[in-house]
């Protein structure tokens, strides 16, 4: 049997013959190629079976070499379908447009809901979607990803805490939830202030319980900086610890940075490319005649067209590729210094509180080697050192 996609484009026919010499006529039609298949006897003289439309030009000069009779029954494929469109011009051309209409229709925003938002955020919100051009009446294949939208939604919100983004159908739903500052609750648990790390106390500022600290005193790790028991001899009352204790510590840090490197810059320069994929084969349609790179990274985007609720296998791809270059970097021990002064701080403040102060620095050993500088710089840091402990019955 042949393939049944291969025979629909091609077109077939269903042949019946008639005569007593069927079997002979089925063995010329061997002799000379001819395809056939799904045969079947449907009495002595008489057998049914299906030939390609092309191969059904071919049985003539075997027709009467067999004395049989041939019939052509039904006409199935593409050629025919193609013959049934044109005659009935007008309803294709209906059917074409609406179908058309309707695929235009399903990949267009038509509508974009925001809940969970308070008046002002939701107008913020409707600024930011307008900035990234989502709007009614706009092709989605255009827009940022779901994923990007979401990103940049979120980034520019400061008064969201999260914001979700989900397309539904032709819809944009935006689902926000607003920053909340919890209420200051009251420490129930009594307890004490003990240091997080090895430090001198810079400063100190008590709302709740005895200080047992000083400026300028060292602890360690676990002493307590702040007692939850207050009161004199005899007389003392146990009270949940508050206070800031900032403390300056010392962190170290060594860096390299070579006298000379090499680095992947992007020149500005940039191909864009556009492609329909059909079940994962690209096929270009738009700017495909562009100058190469040598050297490139390639970003790409997809949509995947829909049809009402569902999706098509078809998908709209554009592909661009950035141009980059080999760019030498070559510095002065002094300029390397620098730079490396510049990157251990930039490792230290993610090393440290967001609201710690680095008080001063000081380079404790430099070296020159295999064509790198070496620095390890030491760092004088003020910031909040303490951490609740609680207080146990009995203590």
């Amino acid at each position: 049997m042949k393939n049944g996609w291969v025979s629909y484009l091609q077109g077939y026919v269903k042949m019946r013959i008639d005569g007593p010499y069927g079997e002979r006529f089925l063995n010329r039609c061997i002799q000379k190629r001819i395809d056939l298949w799904n045969i079947k006897r449907l009495g002595n003289e008489r057998i049914v079976c299906y030939i390609s439309l092309e191969d059904a030009k071919r049985v003539k000069e075997i027709v009467k070499q067999t004395e049989c009779k041939v019939t052509f029954m039904e006409r199935r494929g593409l050629p025919f379908l193609q013959k049934s469109m044109i005659k009935r011009g007008g309803f294709t051309a209906g059917v074409a447009g609406f179908l058309f209409l309707l695929f235009v229709l399903s990949n267009v925003v038509w509508n974009i809901s925001i809940e969970g938002a308070s008046p002002k955020v939701e107008h913020q919100l409707q600024q930011v979607v307008a900035d990234l051009g989502i709007k009614r009446g706009k092709f989605m294949f255009v827009l940022p990803s779901v994923e990007d939208i979401q990103k940049e939604v979120s980034d520019r919100l400061e008064d969201a805490t999260w914001v979700g983004v989900r397309l539904n159908g032709t819809t944009f739903h935006f689902e926000v939830v607003e920053q909340t500052l919890p209420e200051e609750k009251e420490l129930i648990s009594p307890r004490h202030l003990v240091a997080t790390k090895k430090a001198i106390v810079h400063d100190l500022f008590v709302e709740k319980g005895q200080a047992l600290v000083k400026p300028n005193e060292f602890v360690n790790e676990g002493d307590i900086l702040v007692s939850g028991f207050i009161g004199k001899e005899g007389k003392t009352e146990i009270v949940p610890a508050q206070a800031e204790v900032y403390g300056e510590i010392w962190y170290k840090s060594d860096v390299s940075v070579p006298l000379e490197a090499t680095y992947d810059t992007l020149t500005g320069n940039y191909e864009k490319r556009h492609y329909l994929s059909f079940f994962g084969t690209d096929i270009p349609f738009w700017g495909f005649f562009g100058e190469k790179y040598n050297e490139y990274e390639i970003f790409e985007r997809n949509y995947s067209f829909r049809l009402l609720n569902w999706t098509l296998p078809v998908q709209y791809k554009s592909k661009q590729w950035l141009e980059k270059q080999k760019t030498e970097m070559t510095y002065t021990e002094e300029e390397a210094k620098e730079v490396a002064k510049k990157r251990a701080k930039e490792e230290l403040k993610d090393k440290i509180q967001e609201d710690a102060t680095i008080k001063g620095e000081k380079v404790l050993h430099e070296s020159v080697e295999n064509g790198k500088v070496k620095l390890t710089i030491h760092y004088q840091v003020i910031e909040e050192i303490t951490s609740a402990q609680p207080i146990i019955q009995g203590d």
